[in-house]
């Protein structure tokens, strides 16, 4: 392939040593300047987008974020390198819970709550919060090289998100399928909200259960239940029978007397009743457990809420008024001991929800809040994926997750009882009591004309202003040229633990609102661990900021640890020992381009890769093995296996061009004939251009740096080609002949290492090719064997004569002949063998008495016994080779 241009070399001084410190922040500032990561919407070129998993603006960026950003980056920048019109539109989320909390922390250390100050001042005080992190979280995006269109940049409180927000909410109520409704929710007593059934986590804890009697109201005796909760036995209205079951048949419709309360309650029968479980017998609390709200509705059973919303009982709750639920819980249980209804407790490991955010358990409680109806937006999902024109999950194993979750979905409560959020676009009437939902802040009631408005108090939960974030972001509800170039986006990176949160709700609400799949495929990655496995956590302290990695190593270090570790779906170690490993590939890496630049003078015009006639084995090869890695790695990025792709590039870059190539290449730039010279250079170039080019998307910033430097076209590696195989540079037979060579040079080092015969040391090498091929080969490449083998005397023949004494070794294409003679003095090196067997003698004698010793081993610990066992039968075998090496001498 010859160089339609001639360029001439650059300036090809690099520094002795690479410094991220001093070419990171330098070289991203000049691509943010040059708008080098701006989507221009040229309609020549395949538009492909990428939106950002928005981080929450209540703080740092964590590792999981620095893996997460860093796949959507190799991503992004490849496809722009590969002349797409890419698009990563950055952004950052609300986290209504999250940012309150944090913002009332802060204010707690101050001596004041969010109610001192009132709600705009508070919401005041947020917003302050949000730049100052917002700020935060861009400057760690830099940090680390992400290339993201600043310019598109979201947020989803920013106005046009906001009506997004808005127009979803009105136009989802206008169609039935938002409601407000009193129904059970996930309370949490803390952060004073209710939650989604995805904010609660379950943990098993050890508690009780707890056995009662309650007695019958006619006095003929009385009925056992049983619970975990005893405190919401105040707030019971019935007790629930299997009505199969023949136990209690006669009982149903007589009613009992509710303990301490003396409340007379019914007694019902109902299907939901397990009666092999317990008594068979169950107290009904229907504003207090989500089963027992629904029995009470088939039941027409009262609702009484026990407890307010910091978890203390009220009025209800009768003597107990006033005390928290849990010591409510110590309380009741003893007095119901001392009245005789309270008779058995046991253990019982059961799983107890807590709140995600605050980490309190939470109280499930009757409350009045606003409800997504699930079934109809989940049917048009579940329809789309089992059709097989669904989202594309990566690895496939997760469609089934997101499916069994999808198919059991229950009503979303989205109302949170925060100040901090998107304010629910619903105000109720004073005077008639109407309840108006609308795009525009109404100032008069439609129905009556009242001015008296009230709006609703509650925010919007924050996943449903996320929900919308792949097309809200691009301008809808507007028709925007965004919205039409860039949506739906081709890829969603995102981990495991949020495909309920937000990937299930954004392809629900992008198949609703915009009749499109929001994505074509999502690729699910795992959590990063510490060394040991462990999450990573503040209680454990093992969290590592990536600022502290970067400051260390680099970003490319860190970025190239993170992606080689990687593989879809599966969680990954974090290692400081891979951090270093990445920067010595780093270092490889730039000790080889300063070597390459070194060797090309101001004479020098790069021209391509000229006639392919002209080229050596070495050539050839080096070629051949660069196009299979620009294959292995393109098909390996195309199926998201970020870590082959990164391992195929080590490989190449370190073993084959580094220490192989560049070592062979040294022969001519330091030889007499200036054409293979030149032939040799431009080589150099073009394979170490094709490797930076392909590693850029992985490594950045010191691919950058170095290319600015190759005598190649164009300002930026960030916009250049990306390579692309090519049958041009298929040579099999290359790669036959240059294993061939490479053998020999591997062999005969092998040997000197065996035989303590130092490199420089001149030997007698004798190779017999065992066919008319190879001694060709051999012959042409045979200044290569002279280079790196250092023979005396060089012996190439077909018909040789196997020497008698000679050390041999058997290869594919040909057999090696070291005779011994002048190669080693056998005397010293019997004698020196000798001193080695006696040392060996010496550590098998020591470590058989001590295996020997009953003392020993009754008393040492099994692990050190087990070591002395590996000694021993590592100096036994150690020394049947010295005694074989010795013989063979001697011989």
């Amino acid at each position: 392939m010859k160089g339609v241009l001639v360029i001439t070399v650059k300036e090809t001084s690099l520094p002795t040593v690479y410094d991220p410190k001093q070419v990171e922040e330098r070289l991203y500032e000049e691509w943010v300047a040059k708008k080098r990561f701006h989507a221009t919407g040229d309609p020549s070129k395949q538009p492909y987008s990428i939106v950002i998993p928005p981080p929450n603006v209540t703080g740092v960026l964590h590792m999981g974020h620095a893996l997460d950003f860093t796949l959507q980056d190799v991503l992004i920048r490849r496809k722009r390198m590969q002349g797409y019109d890419a698009l990563w539109l950055p952004g950052m989320d609300h986290a209504g819970i999250a940012t309150q909390a944090r913002v009332e922390g802060m204010l707690r250390q101050e001596g004041i709550s969010r109610y001192d100050l009132g709600r705009e001042k508070f919401l005041e005080k947020v917003w302050e919060w949000k730049e100052k992190y917002g700020g935060t979280i861009r400057d760690q995006w830099r940090k680390m090289g992400f290339s993201l269109d600043y310019d598109r940049e979201r947020f989803t409180m920013d106005e046009g998100l906001s009506r997004a927000v808005r127009t979803v909410f009105v136009t989802l109520y206008e169609k039935g399928l938002i409601y407000r409704g009193k129904r059970i929710i996930n309370w949490d007593p803390e952060a004073r909200t209710a939650l989604s059934d995805i904010e609660v986590e379950y943990k098993n804890i050890k508690g009780a259960l707890y056995h009662m009697r309650y007695p019958l109201a006619d006095g003929s005796g009385h009925i056992v239940v049983a619970t975990t909760r005893p405190e919401t036995m105040l707030g019971d209205t019935a007790v629930a029978v299997h009505p199969e079951d023949e136990r209690y048949k006669h009982l149903v419709g007589k009613t009992v007397i509710l303990p301490i309360i003396g409340r007379e309650i019914p007694i019902v029968a109902d299907e939901y009743v397990d009666k092999e479980f317990g008594s068979g017998a169950v107290k009904i609390t229907p504003a207090h457990d989500p089963n027992d709200f629904e029995i009470g509705l088939r039941h027409n059973l009262p609702q009484i809420t026990v407890m307010d919303e910091k978890g203390v009982m009220n009025e209800q709750a009768g003597p107990y008024q006033g005390l928290d639920r849990f010591a409510c819980r110590k309380k009741i249980v003893q007095d119901l001991q001392e009245a005789g209804v309270l008779f058995k407790i046991e253990e019982h490991e059961h799983a107890v929800g807590h709140s995600e955010r605050s980490g309190a358990v939470v109280e499930p409680i009757l409350s009045t809040q606003w409800f997504v109806k699930m079934q109809p937006l989940a049917e048009k999902a579940i329809a789309l994926q089992k059709s097989g024109q669904g989202v594309r999950f990566v690895p496939d194993r997760f469609e089934k997750i997101y499916l069994h979750w999808i198919e059991n979905i229950r009503d979303w409560c989205i109302s949170r009882q925060l100040w901090w959020g998107h304010r629910i676009p619903a105000w109720y009437c004073g005077d008639c009591g109407e309840t108006i939902v609308a795009m525009e802040d109404p100032t008069s009631c439609p129905h009556c004309g009242s001015r008296s408005l009230t709006q609703d108090e509650d925010v919007l939960d924050t996943w449903f202003s996320s929900a919308l974030w792949p097309f809200s972001t691009m301008g809808w509800p507007d028709e925007t040229e965004d919205l039409k170039r860039y949506y739906p986006t081709n890829v969603l990176v995102t981990g495991y633990d949020i495909i309920y949160f937000w990937v299930a709700r954004m392809i629900f609400t992008a198949l609703e609102f915009t009749g499109e799949k929001p994505f074509a495929d999502v690729l699910i990655h795992g959590l990063i661990r510490d060394s040991e496995g462990r999450k990573m956590s503040k209680s454990l302290g093992n969290g590592v900021d990536p600022l502290d990695v970067i400051e260390k190593y680099g970003a490319d270090a860190l970025r190239f640890m993170l992606m080689t570790a990687s593989s879809p779906g599966n969680d990954l170690r974090f290692y400081w020992e891979k951090v270093e490993a990445a920067r010595n590939f780093a270092n490889k890496i730039w000790n080889a381009s300063r070597f390459v630049l070194m060797n090309l003078d101001e004479r020098f015009k790069y021209t391509g890769i000229g006639d392919r006639e002209k080229l050596g084995t070495a050539d050839q090869w080096i070629l051949h093995r660069l196009n299979e890695t620009v294959a292995d790695v393109n098909r390996r990025l195309d199926e998201y296996d970020f870590g082959g792709a990164g391992q195929a590039l080590y490989e190449f870059i370190w073993n084959e061009l580094c220490d192989w190539y560049i070592e062979l290449a040294k022969l001519y730039l330091y030889g007499d004939d200036p054409e293979a010279k030149t032939i040799t250079q431009n080589v150099l170039v073009y394979v170490l251009d094709q490797s930076l080019r392909l590693l850029h998307p992985f490594m950045p910033f010191i691919t950058e740096e170095i290319w600015k430097h190759l005598p190649v076209e164009g300002e930026s590696i960030v916009v250049a080609a990306y390579p692309k195989a090519s049958e041009t540079f298929v040579n099999e037979s290359a790669v036959q002949d240059m294993t061939l060579i490479m053998d020999i040079i591997r062999s005969v080092r092998n040997i000197r290492a065996e035989m303590n015969v130092p490199p420089s040391r001149a030997i007698h090498l004798m190779i017999k090719p065992t066919n008319e091929r190879a001694q060709k080969i051999l012959l042409i490449n045979e200044a290569y064997i002279r280079r790196f083998c250092n023979p005396e005397k060089l012996e190439i023949e077909e018909g040789l004569p196997v020497p008698e004494k000679a050390v041999t070794s058997i290869l594919t294409g040909c057999e090696l002949y070291l005779p011994l003679a002048g190669l080693i003095d056998i005397d010293a090196e019997i004698a020196r063998l000798q001193k080695e067997l006696k040392k060996l003698d010496a550590e098998v004698e020591r470590v058989e008495k001590k295996l020997s010793n009953p003392g020993f081993i009754q008393k040492a610990p099994a692990e050190v016994i087990e070591a002395e066992r590996a000694k021993e039968k590592d100096y036994k075998e150690k020394r049947d080779k010295v005694r074989a090496r010795i013989a063979e001498l001697q011989e």
